[in-house]
């Protein structure tokens, strides 16, 4: 058994991301090589120490997407946070580093809570990744409840430590006729579709969730307007490829986006209304269409 433990030690140290393993008291049982180098802090300094005391000191504006997770429970709207949540940590020699946190609660058989992992790292490796190659496409199961929820804990974490924040607006263009033609399941049918669709072109640590009866909201960490604008217009292109058929017709799907940058002296109210009106203005452009609510091309260079 000590072999294989050793092994097994061997192999989570050889991990090019750090790895944290909280036992069933929220102690730190394991902290890997990596965790050491990303950080600063070594295994010595932080084993046996409860998470929430030895993590406030490492993740800033963000500490609870890796605490919280010893109580979740599966199916939570908690447990979503291991499809990826954005930090900053908080090197010991005191500079602070961008990183995406993935949480993931250990049960055993009977499904009861023995301990909980982490893997993280630096988030600048995300833009190496392509629109999409996150790794399976998350579920889309989370409610405009649960959504505004996380948004106003995501608000809350970008006002205090300056963390990349906005939202995509999205409207399904063909929505209200739909609706009016073929009926509630046939519209309800339809959102499915390109929600899954959506979902699988989200970027690591975005939630997207309904919003309305014909529209979804993706929240997002891209770094600038710009970028967030050319998200967008990448979502609408794969919304473009959606193949949805009823009764043997395959209708043509677009969607209309409205894509908004949170301000530092700005409200959670007022990104929202900003999200909200260029997704109006990209209606009335037509639809199938992208506003940047910054008033700048939704994809223009940087």
């Amino acid at each position: 058994m000590s072999d294989r433990l050793e092994l097994l030690e061997a192999v989570l140290d050889c991990l090019p991301d750090g790895f944290a393993l909280m036992n069933s008291d929220a102690n730190i049982a394991f902290w890997n090589r990596a965790a050491e180098a990303i950080t600063g802090y070594s295994s010595a300094e932080v084993l046996g120490r409860r998470a929430s005391e030895a993590l406030e000191a490492i993740v800033v504006g963000g500490v609870r997407q890796w605490v919280n997770q010893t109580n979740a429970q599966p199916g939570s709207a908690d447990s979503a946070a291991g499809r990826g949540s954005l930090v900053r940590v908080h090197h010991r020699l005191g500079h602070e580093l961008p990183a995406m946190v993935r949480v993931l609660v250990l049960r055993d058989g009977l499904g009861e809570r023995i301990g909980t992992a982490a893997l993280f790292h630096p988030a600048e490796r995300l833009d190496a990744l392509p629109h999409g190659d996150s790794g399976e496409a998350p579920e889309l199961e989370t409610n405009q409840a649960q959504l505004q929820e996380r948004l106003e804990a995501e608000f809350e974490d970008f006002t205090r430590g300056q963390l990349a924040l906005g939202v995509l607006w999205i409207t399904v263009d063909q929505g209200l006729n739909m609706h009016k033609t073929h009926g509630a399941r046939a519209c309800e049918a339809m959102m499915e579709i390109v929600g899954r669709v959506l979902a699988g072109g989200l970027r690591p640590g975005e939630e997207i969730g309904r919003w309305g009866e014909n529209e979804f909201l993706i929240i997002s960490h891209e770094r600038t307007a710009e970028m967030l604008g050319c998200h967008g217009q990448v979502l609408a292109g794969l919304a473009r490829t959606s193949d949805f058929r009823w009764w043997g017709d395959r209708v043509t799907l677009t969607v209309s986006i409205g894509a908004a940058q949170a301000e530092v002296k700005g409200t959670l109210a007022e990104l929202l209304e900003r999200a909200r009106g260029a997704m109006r203005a990209s209606i009335h452009a037509g639809g199938n269409h992208v506003t940047n609510a910054a008033g700048r091309s939704a994809c223009s260079p940087s």
